[in-house]
């Protein structure tokens, strides 16, 4: 195995067939599809499944692509650190709930580690993709929370996954309004008073359950309910409908404006929010300061 055959199979994962690889590596696309089945047959292993649609990653060549992708990591620093030129493109990616924090630590990360190439990727995403992209080492880190009602559910997945949660604060639970709303002028709100108006989360996809919910009280019965698949769509249902949706109460008013605010909701509960990584991986120094710029925006 070579550092070089491991850039050739990230470089079909990311373009999607042999041929466009061959183009990018300025390779025959014979050549390319010669040595990445001589990697196979020397690990063992079925990376990539070729089919008469064409060629996708297996399942257990994305756990070997999470790894790869971890040793050409370690390999750019050695180059950037004893060679006198860089080494190449530098890759991130993190797998998050909707939080503003995540985006503000990310915007520091790209000031700090983005040079003249770089490929970094912030997924908002559901729940259980989160938890997926980390085992299968797509996202170096994932953002979530779990509280009482889903903590069991949520810690079986991680240990089947082989996944650590390390977390970042715990939250009080809250609501975001639009400042037009009549509850943005209230100290704090009840369950009560929440009932006329309409109720905002976000969608789950297949995994649909209260367990995977972003939402904390995601088993209230309400009349009103919609369901958006980002964070601008939320927002803007608020302000357009006077919506309400459940939340840590974590807001920054430079990224998402002065007409979003975060009222106290009085209801028993805690949001324990945090990190997870993969055990058998080795957090990279874009993963360590990335995560350290999450703790700086969640204090």
């Amino acid at each position: 195995m070579t550092l070089q055959q491991l850039k050739y199979i990230v470089t079909v994962a990311e373009t999607g067939t042999f041929s466009e690889a061959a183009r990018v590596l300025y390779l025959s696309q014979p050549s390319l599809t010669k040595s990445i089945k001589e990697l196979e047959k020397e690990m063992g292993v079925t990376i990539f499944d070729r089919t008469n649609k064409g060629t996708s990653v297996s399942k257990e060549g994305e756990i070997f692509l999470g790894y790869a992708r971890q040793v050409l990591e370690q390999a750019a620093l050695l180059e950037e650190k004893y060679k006198v030129h860089g080494g190449g493109k530098q890759e991130f990616c993190v797998s998050t709930q909707h939080y503003s924090f995540a985006v503000n630590a990310f915007v520091d990360l790209i000031k700090e580690y983005g040079s003249d190439e770089y490929d970094f990727s912030l997924r908002e995403t559901q729940t259980y993709v989160i938890i997926d992209d980390v085992s299968r080492m797509k996202s170096e880190i994932g953002i979530l929370y779990y509280n009482e009602f889903n903590q069991m559910v949520i810690e079986k997945l991680l240990k089947v996954h082989d996944l650590r949660f390390t977390e970042l604060f715990t939250a009080k639970p809250h609501i975001f309004v639009s400042s037009g709303n009549p509850l943005s002028k209230k100290k704090s709100v009840t369950m009560d008073d929440l009932a006329p108006y309409p109720y905002l989360s976000y969608e789950q996809g297949e995994h649909n359950s209260f367990y995977f919910s972003e939402e904390i009280f995601s088993t209230a019965v309400r009349s009103k309910n919609i369901r958006v698949m980002d964070r601008a769509t939320l927002f803007n249902l608020l302000i357009g409908l006077n919506g309400y949706t459940v939340c840590s109460g974590v807001i920054d008013k430079g990224l998402n404006g002065e007409n979003i605010v975060a009222v106290p909701l009085n209801a028993e509960g805690e949001m324990h929010i945090g990190v997870i990584t993969h055990k058998k991986a080795v957090l990279s120094r874009l993963g360590t300061y990335y995560i350290e710029a999450l703790k700086k925006y969640t204090a």
